[in-house]
């Protein structure tokens, strides 16, 4: 029994150097570029978003593993069962982008009120951050949001992606252009009458309305906080 709980124990233990270790290793990388501060303030809205998801996922029951971090891809958490229907996936993914904006806006009041362009910094990012999850395509968090819609929404994301790599090209964009290939592949070739479809998809349509309006308001929200911040970043560096 001993044994057992020292084997559990140290399983625990892994996973927290695991999301500690991967933390850190992509603090030390964007300091590398952007300073260590940012570094921090950036990689931890990065975990406040993700933790809203991993809330969600035990909210609803799912068996899922702590955040792992990649420097300049971000982090993930694993869900280690699929969700039970597009809904409880809609709602793991929204709560992702959703926590993470407070964070951001927490950010962002506390720099208005202490003067910090360094704050500010970091509020844009979460802020940008959030706003380019919720792209309409999996795997983006978008694209999990909008499948309670239709899978077929995740059409709308091809052109966005394309849009984003001709006006910023970026290796970062390519990988996910590839992650989301197959998932694009699997909207236009989605038959919603399939037996497996129908029973994964069939979503009240006062839910699908509720996470509709969600995500068009968040969305919003964070373009015009995006936009703002940005244009005042500008001016305090003129």
């Amino acid at each position: 029994m001993k044994a057992l709980l020292i084997l559990l124990s140290a399983g625990k233990l892994g996973k927290v150097l695991l999301t500690g270790g991967s933390m850190l290793v992509s603090v030390f990388a964007y300091a590398l570029i952007y300073g260590w501060w940012y570094a921090v303030g950036f990689v931890g809205l990065i975990f406040v978003h993700e933790m809203g998801h991993y809330l969600a996922a035990r909210q609803r029951g799912l068996d899922v593993g702590a955040p792992t971090f990649i420097p300049f891809v971000g982090a993930w958490i694993e869900l280690k069962e699929r969700p039970h229907d597009a809904e409880t996936e809609a709602y793991v993914g929204f709560a992702g982008p959703l926590v993470g904006s407070i964070g951001a806006l927490l950010c962002y009041f506390v720099a208005r009120d202490q003067d910090s362009a360094l704050l500010l910094a970091i509020a844009y990012s979460g802020f940008f951050l959030n706003l380019f999850n919720l792209i309409p395509v999996s795997p983006f968090d978008g694209g999990r949001i909008t499948a309670v819609i239709s899978p077929k929404i995740w059409l709308l994301g091809v052109p966005i992606l394309l849009g984003l790599f001709f006006y910023r090209p970026s290796p970062l964009l390519i990988l996910m252009a590839i992650l989301a290939a197959p998932q694009v592949m699997q909207a236009w070739r989605h038959d919603p009458t399939a037996p497996e479809n129908r029973a994964y998809y069939s979503v009240a349509a006062e839910h699908r309305m509720q996470y509709a309006v969600y995500y068009i308001g968040l969305a919003a929200f964070l373009a015009i906080m995006s936009n703002d911040v940005h244009k005042t970043l500008q001016a305090m560096h003129r």
